[in-house]
């Protein structure tokens, strides 16, 4: 039924991937699950050091013989400019006072050599522990860096947002492309272009990027069942990259109140915000983002405005409260449900099954 290059490729039986979700939600339960289900289970890296994503590849490769594989950040240059750091710090401390955060917190602002050093030691453990697939969100890295891994039969997948990207992405050597449509949750993986010039719906993008790339394309952003992965597949696309579905699952590492906040959430209620990060993303509206959004614009950039909110998103968690955490979602938050990973699989592959033998 759903036989194409893309389970070939990526050793797997269906066409899903778990969406790669930074900050601690890909535990290596979650992992492991979808790979186990027949899907591939993807470690979000983005904020992980060379040595955490070293620890939790080689508790994977004990857990799963299945395909695996692992998506990291391109750094794109940044500059921390003081003016915005200070405007930025007197916003956020009486937040962090109402969270009692203590002010002689240390906040180390990055520096770009610093992190570029950080991602080339991320390609190392990669190339090291011989993980099968490797993706990339917010650019293409070099030449170098895709041929290095793609000489030791790592698969290497871009993310793109525009038909441009995507070709982009082609033209760099990639092996195939997720595009990613605005209905996503989570940070925007534009890089070509700025954020409103990105937001192209995925019904829109998938047919325009098929046209023009020959690599396999994989659609993402408000997937959530059978009838999203095949929607998909009728518009060409190979497989389906799903992150708020996966992430209210039993084995998500996503907190039980960012959980239960997608469950009960509208589509209306999920919108864009820079605030926590200074890069443009989707989730649950709370009183941080409406706060904040009056000076939305004057905020440092990533990855310096999301140093600046960290203590402020770790506090909220811990004591329970909504109003300050990033709550992540992309736009069908009604077809989330509290499951295990092995339910979401069975379901999506029956509901698609049922399609096709109605055609």
């Amino acid at each position: 039924m759903l036989d194409n290059e893309v389970m070939e490729l990526l050793g797997i039986e269906y066409p899903i991937i778990q969406a790669p979700m930074a900050g601690g939600v890909t535990t290596s339960e979650l992992v492991v699950a979808v790979s186990n289900s027949g899907g591939l289970g993807m470690i979000g890296a983005g904020y992980m050091t060379a040595d955490q994503m070293r620890e939790q590849i080689r508790e994977i490769t004990q857990l799963t013989d299945n395909t695996f594989g692992i998506n990291l950040f391109v750094p794109t240059e940044f500059e921390v400019p003081e003016e915005e750091v200070e405007t930025a710090n007197q916003l956020l401390q009486p937040i962090r006072e109402q969270l009692n955060i203590d002010a002689k917190d240390s906040l180390e602002i990055p520096q770009y050599k610093k992190v570029l050093a950080e991602f080339h030691e991320q390609i190392n453990v990669v190339i090291e522990e011989k993980v099968p697939v490797c993706s990339f969100t917010f650019g293409i890295p070099s030449r170098d860096v895709i041929k290095e891994l793609k000489r030791y039969g790592i698969i290497v997948i871009g993310t793109a947002t525009t038909v441009k990207e995507a070709m982009e992405i082609e033209k760099e050597g990639m092996d195939m492309v997720v595009v990613q449509g605005s209905e996503a949750g989570g940070h925007r993986g534009n890089f070509l272009v700025e954020h409103e010039e990105s937001l192209v719906g995925l019904m829109s993008l998938i047919p325009q990027v098929v046209d023009n790339v020959n690599i396999p394309v994989v659609s993402s952003g408000g997937i959530m069942d059978g009838r999203g992965l095949m929607a998909s597949i009728c518009l060409g696309a190979k497989g389906v990259q799903m992150g708020t579905a996966f992430l209210t699952c039993k084995e998500s590492g996503a907190s039980e109140l960012h959980k239960e906040e997608i469950l009960q959430a509208h589509e209306d209620q999920i919108v864009f915000t820079r605030s926590f990060s200074g890069k443009w993303a989707r989730g649950v509206n709370n009183k941080f983002i409406m706060e904040m959004q009056q000076n939305e614009a004057s905020l440092p950039s990533f990855p310096v405005q999301n140093t600046l909110t960290k203590g402020i998103r770790k506090a909220s968690s811990s004591q329970r409260n909504r109003e300050f955490m990033s709550l992540w979602s992309g736009q069908s938050p009604r077809l989330a449900k509290s499951q295990t990973v092995n339910a979401l699989m069975k379901t999506i592959i029956a509901e698609a099954k049922t399609i096709c033998n109605k055609n």
